[in-house]
């Protein structure tokens, strides 16, 4: 796989992708947010027409991560699904009974707003709030100013991104990776998302993503 990138934050060594995913070898863990699975079949459902490939293509995806690194389990740091069941989540069914010995740790998002008993039947484990997991902490949205966590926190939500500017004042906005002082944004892994350009301070780390690399840009 090309473009990994090693990166060690709060002493823990990870492995940023430019899939939009990072693996945690110490617990064999590929950590990604805001999925969004199903989108594209709730958009269909309201009259909109979005190809059902780009669903497909995202757990395509996630499988070759799996494969690729051997991981054991996953951690979605919320928004693993976009809204209610849709006839697309009867394809994560089939997708999840192929890898079922794979732990699925989901930190619930503001759009995982499926039954309880839909991801008992998926075997997912869902965390609310706030979920500890040896020296990180995982929860949805990004913290207020002045909230502080004992752990380094890692989020989502936001589908970061960051504006690349080059020659000729042209510019390119890309998602990216982000990296502060006491918490991480992670980049939407769902390709059928839009982004939010991120406040990049001195001591930051970002980098962006493109199809096939990473840019260290702080």
């Amino acid at each position: 796989m090309k473009g990994l990138q090693p990166f060690s934050i709060a002493g823990e060594t990870l492995c940023l992708t430019p899939h939009r995913a990072i693996y945690w070898e110490k617990h064999s863990a590929l950590l990604v947010s805001d999925c969004h699975l199903g989108k594209t079949g709730h958009f269909r459902k309201e009259g909109i027409a979005v190809p059902g490939q780009v669903y497909k293509e995202d757990l395509a995806r996630l499988f070759h991560l799996i494969q690729f690194f051997r991981a054991n389990q996953i951690i979605v740091v919320g928004d693993l699904f976009h809204s209610r069941d849709n006839k697309e989540l009867d394809l994560f069914r089939k997708w999840r009974k192929d890898l079922n010995t794979l732990e699925v740790h989901l930190v619930r998002g503001n759009h995982d707003v499926l039954e309880d008993h839909w991801y008992r039947s998926t075997d997912i484990t869902v965390h609310e709030g706030v979920w500890t997991y040896d020296n990180l902490a995982f929860t949805h949205h990004p913290p207020q100013e002045g909230e502080t966590f004992p752990q380094y926190l890692f989020t989502g939500h936001l589908h970061p991104s960051i504006t690349m500017v080059g020659v000729g004042k042209q510019s390119l906005r890309l998602p990216c990776f982000y990296f502060g002082k006491e918490h991480a944004i992670l980049p939407a892994f769902g390709r059928f998302t839009g982004t939010a350009r991120v406040d990049v301070r001195p001591g930051d780390r970002v980098f962006a993503i493109t199809d096939q690399q990473l840019i260290a840009v702080k």
